[in-house]
């Protein structure tokens, strides 16, 4: 192997990682952990690892650009870079690094700054967005994911299948001994054909039960493509607007690429209350090569109560139990804490706005745009219709009997220009907070900002808690 800093420094521990990776596969086989199928799968995840993890940077400078500041190594123990530039060409799989970028399309850029002392400006949400690019999946992890949880969830997933399309077909009973039966050959040894274990069980004379059921079943994905994260990137940043503005430029850039996507920022359904949004890239040559890349984006505010929790959320995810379920109601009470730091920050934006809102108004003239126009960006809200609607037609109601007027205007202002100032406010808060999983929290303030804050956060809470 050549000496670290030579010219093929990099690609030298990234072929003997292959080899290292391999091996390991093909052991996997000769134990009889996964079959074959799985096996050339895996192989094809775990070869030429260098020019895979060349392509996740390729894909960053395609929606970022080149890096704002120097490259570093990244250590997982401390959660914080190591100050030692990286040259490109030392570049390998097994390191994690944290590059900062620039996100240009930021609908929130140079929105929101303090000043200081003189003519010292500092901006209180950044454009930056910190990528902390993480090392290949180590292969026994993979491993264990592919044989433990993902095979289990796709044993669950099939058994359910079975039993769903015989209910349908004769009775329950002999739905749930097949669905059964199922199970348990599934459980004896690795197998990821389900259709030719289920047809061996339910013999001839089936037909029309078995063409049913293999439609069905090929929808079940196996326990191989359930690993997604082999590749993995995680993108901070400072508020949830920008993060979809980003998922939707890679939308836009690589739409034949995306394999899903998830946006939890207002999932109240998870029990740890986690939040976070996550694109599924394939970074393989096409559809038949499948080299999934998991970029999961997060607000820097939650990233901190984060990764203090990874003790906790190990211990919980390998001991199923009431004792993990006590885990996660621990967990989801502390990420509730992540949501309330995020929230009060975004109620410290709305204080921004409405300081603004008399310049910006002398600023415009006439029917002019305003300011504001444009900012947030537009973009999928994803709260249903239903709660958007009600809040419109409370706030009206309220700017009507002045529960919310504008008291630092240069001029006096007509009920239409209030009214479209407060559901602009109105709908800041709706794209940037996140709601609470405690209904009966509310921000703890006094000023006109806080106050619209928590009007609208309510409309939010009173839906969820139905």
């Amino acid at each position: 192997m050549s000496l670290i800093g030579s010219e093929n420094w990099a690609h030298d521990i990234s072929a003997d990682n292959d080899r290292h990776n391999l091996a390991a596969i093909a052991r996997a086989v000769a134990d009889g952990r996964i079959n074959e199928e799985a096996a050339e799968y895996l192989k094809i995840l775990y070869s030429d690892s260098l020019h895979w993890f060349h392509e996740v940077f390729y894909v960053l400078g395609k929606c970022f650009g080149a890096p704002k500041a120097a490259v570093m190594k990244y250590d997982y123990a401390t959660d914080s870079a190591i100050d030692e530039p990286i040259r490109i060409a030392d570049l390998n799989p097994l390191s994690p690094y944290v590059v900062n970028h620039r996100l240009d399309a930021d609908p929130m850029r140079n929105q929101f700054f303090t000043s200081s002392a003189g003519h010292k400006i500092d901006l209180a949400v950044s454009s930056i967005v910190t990528v902390i690019v993480g090392a290949q999946k180590k292969i026994d992890r993979a491993l264990d994911k592919i044989t433990g949880k993902y095979y289990a969830s796709y044993v669950d997933e099939v058994s359910d299948t079975v039993y769903r399309v015989i209910a349908s077909h004769e009775r329950e009973a002999s739905a749930h001994a097949i669905a059964t039966k199922i199970r348990e050959k599934l459980n004896e040894r690795y197998i990821s054909t389900p259709s030719e274990t289920v047809l061996s069980i339910i013999g001839s004379g089936h037909e029309k039960i078995a063409v049913d059921l293999v439609r069905a079943l090929d929808q079940v994905a196996r326990p191989r493509m359930r690993l997604q994260d082999v590749w993995r990137v995680k993108c901070l940043f400072d508020l949830i607007p920008q993060a979809r503005t980003f998922i939707e430029r890679i939308q836009a850039m690589m739409p034949d690429r995306i394999l899903s996507v998830r946006d939890s920022f207002y999932n109240m359904k998870n029990p740890r209350n986690y939040r976070d949004a996550k694109i599924i890239l394939n970074i393989g040559p096409n559809a038949d090569h499948i080299i999934p890349m998991e970029i999961i984006c997060q607000v820097r505010t939650f990233f901190e109560f984060e990764n203090k929790t990874h003790d906790v959320y190990e211990t919980a995810r390998k001991n199923k139990s009431k004792k993990s379920d006590r885990l996660e109601a621990k967990l989801a009470d502390y990420y509730e804490d992540g949501v309330k730091a995020y929230n009060r920050m975004i109620c410290q934006c709305l204080e921004d706005l409405f300081d603004r809102v008399g310049w910006n108004l002398l600023y415009s003239q006439g029917d002019a745009a305003s300011m504001f126009e444009g900012f947030p960006k537009e973009c999928k809200l994803y709260y249903p219709q239903k709660i958007l609607d009600n809040i419109n037609e409370k706030l009206d109601d309220a700017i009507e009997n002045e529960v919310f007027r504008v008291s630092n205007a240069p001029v006096k202002l007509s009920k239409h220009q209030e009214n479209r100032i407060f559901h602009f406010m109105a709908r800041f808060i709706l794209v940037a907070a996140m709601p609470y999983m405690q209904h009966d929290w509310a921000m703890p303030a006094t000023t006109q900002a806080g106050k619209l804050f928590n009007f609208v956060m309510n409309e939010v809470q009173r839906y969820y808690k139905k």
